[in-house]
């Protein structure tokens, strides 16, 4: 058994710092979304802000988006040229992507300064390209109402997960210094 785990204490070590970084940042989230009353139809302020980006960016583009809470539920209705397109929601915020992106990261660190660094702007392209989707979005079912379910339950999906993944690749191969650190054994 003690050979065992020493043969694979890399996927052990890997496994529990991902769980341990997960765990404690899916936590403060949630405690942090339990703070918002859903059967007040309350949204938690990331939310609110990743509208706020999206109706400025198909604004900045001459696209004449708003953005008003919902009245039926904890969410907000975003309109392009008059007409209510899309509605944001706690999960359109892209912070779990973000906690299990950092986790990844985390689980393969071995430099605080280069895993912090390569975190925060990881997660800031997440965000920057997670407000792009849910504007292009918003505009492509303007355009093609009837496509609905293709743009938002694959395509958009695949985009924001994607670029997680080649991320994830980027910090192994490039980044972490693990790929040099098991090629030399």
């Amino acid at each position: 058994m003690k050979n065992l785990i020493s043969q694979y204490k890399p996927f052990f070590t890997f496994l529990i710092k991902f769980l341990l970084f997960y765990v404690v940042f899916a936590f403060v989230y949630k405690t942090y979304l339990n703070q918002y009353n859903l059967e007040k139809k309350e949204v938690d302020y990331f939310t609110e802000v990743v509208a706020n980006q999206t109706v400025n960016l198909l604004n900045l583009f001459n696209g004449e988006a708003y953005y008003k809470p919902h009245a039926s539920e904890a969410s907000i209705k975003i309109f392009f040229k008059h007409k209510y397109l899309a509605r944001v929601v706690e999960g359109c915020n892209a912070i779990s992507i973000m906690i299990l992106f950092s986790a990844f990261i985390f689980a393969f660190s071995n430099r605080w300064y280069k895993t912090v660094l390569y975190i925060f702007l990881g997660m800031l392209l997440i965000h920057l390209l997670n407000v792009t989707r849910i504007a292009l979005l918003t505009y492509a079912l303007y355009y093609y109402p009837n496509q609905e379910e293709l743009l938002h339950g694959t395509i958009f999906p695949l985009f924001i997960y994607g670029v997680v993944f080649i991320l994830w690749i980027l910090w192994i191969t490039k980044f972490s210094g693990y790929v040099k650190k098991t090629a030399a054994k």
